[in-house]
Order: C-alpha cells, then sequence, then structure tokens
C-alpha cells in the first residue's frame, strides 16, 4: 500500500535538512522537503528573488514528485506563503492536496512589511535574533553570515512581497500554528480568510521556531489532518 506524500516548505534561509527534526516522527509519510535554488543541494543555482518565480520552482517539484491525490502540504513562515500559493496552483490544475498546514506567521496582510531585506547588517542581525533559530556563533561568524546574508535577505523579501493578501482561497481544509511568543501570533485567525473549506488553529509554547519544541505534537497534527481528511471522504 502506498503511503501518503507529504511535502514540507522550508523557511527563509532553510533548505530540504530544515525538517530533520521532524522527519523521524513520520515514517507512515513518504516525506518530500523541496528547497529553492540558491542552498543545499541546489547551491550553484542562482537566488530568485520574486515570490512567483519561487513558487512556480516549489510547484514544479512538487508535480513532478506527486505519485497519489492522497498528499499533505505544510509550510513554515516563508514556507507556509509558499504552501498557499502552491496549494493554489495545483488546485487550478485539478490536483489539490488533501490539506494545507501552515505555520510561524499568522497570514497574508496581517502584518505591516519590515522590508527586512533591507536593512543594516548590525539591524538585520538584530532582527534574526528576535526570530530565534539562528545559533549565536552563527550570527558572530563573518564568514558565515557572508554566505547566508544574501540567502536570508533574498527569502525575507520574497516572503514580505508575498502579493497574497487580497488572493482568491483554495477549497482545502486548512490548519494553521503558531508559536505563543511569537509577535503577532493574537492575528492567527487570518488564515481562516484564506479557504473555503474547513479551518482550525493551534497555539504551541515557543517563539517563531517553536516547531523544532514539538516534532511530536506536531507530527501528530499532520496525522489527524490527514486522518480527518480520508473520513470525510468516505
Amino acid at each position: 500500500m502506498m503511503k501518503p506524500q507529504l511535502f514540507l516548505i522550508h523557511y527563509a534561509g532553510g533548505n530540504s535538512y530544515s525538517f530533520q527534526f521532524l522527519t523521524p516522527f513520520l515514517k507512515d509519510f513518504e516525506v518530500t522537503a523541496p528547497e529553492l535554488p540558491g542552498r543545499g543541494r541546489r547551491v550553484a543555482e542562482p537566488l530568485l528573488p520574486e515570490f512567483e518565480q519561487a513558487a512556480a520552482d516549489i510547484y514544479a517539484i512538487i508535480s513532478k514528485k506527486l505519485t497519489t491525490t492522497d498528499f499533505i502540504i505544510y509550510g513554515h513562515s516563508l514556507g507556509a506563503y509558499l504552501a498557499l500559493r502552491v496549494s493554489q496552483m495545483l488546485e487550478k490544475n485539478g490536483r489539490p492536496p488533501a490539506y494545507l498546514l501552515v505555520s510561524g506567521n499568522p497570514g497574508p496582510g496581517a502584518v505591516a512589511i519590515k522590508n527586512r531585506h533591507l536593512m543594516e547588517p548590525a539591524a538585520f542581525i538584530s532582527e534574526l535574533k528576535v526570530l530565534g533559530g539562528v545559533p549565536a556563533e552563527f550570527l558572530e561568524s563573518e564568514d558565515l553570515m557572508e554566505f547566508f546574508d544574501p540567502i536570508l535577505r533574498t527569502d525575507f523579501k520574497i516572503a514580505e512581497q508575498n502579493g497574497l493578501e487580497n488572493t482568491t482561497p483554495v477549497n482545502v481544509p486548512l490548519y494553521a500554528l503558531m508559536g505563543s511568543e511569537e509577535e503577532d501570533v493574537a492575528k492567527i485567525d487570518n488564515w481562516g480568510r484564506f479557504t473555503t473549506s474547513t479551518f482550525h488553529k493551534e497555539i504551541l509554547a515557543g517563539d517563531h521556531f517553536f516547531i523544532q519544541h514539538h516534532p511530536q505534537r506536531l507530527s501528530e497534527i499532520i496525522r489527524q489532518c490527514y486522518n480527518r481528511r480520508r473520513v470525510r471522504m468516505m
């Protein structure tokens, strides 16, 4: 029997290894973690500076990997915006996901744009410290920051310029998660605007990278969403 497919879309600065903390809890899924160009296995490829380019890239990867209609898309932070856009594209082409999971932001149009990609180096590093998830020794290394700075700035740019605030909602069940210490956690209900199907939400303890502290609960949610969708289809 084929396993259901799960596609994990990374956050700004992330890559295909960003969900290694989670995959051991998902043995009953065929897990794929696509990554954008300019990092990880695709480090030799040029960065994509526009949101629609990034979405088209992830869409192409997922489309090629699809072997079943039984699949879920999950994205964190930047990945949440991309997950929504890719789900729209898949739905338009008659291949919608069974479920859409998003985390790490309150959804398109909920917060003022900070233009992080234009910040001076000191302010940019301070912003990364606020977001969390980046080791202090990483931020203090000139060599590491020289390599990752353009990746992070490009990803922040496409995240903030996603253009989805008035987009057409998907007819796909949507589950939104945020960390209790995230600045805009009170706006999580905004995600409900982007689905005409069922909407669920959950807040877990932690900052922007709360997911790294809750792999078991996150895997349970993914599994519950899949089972809920299967019951509805029977």
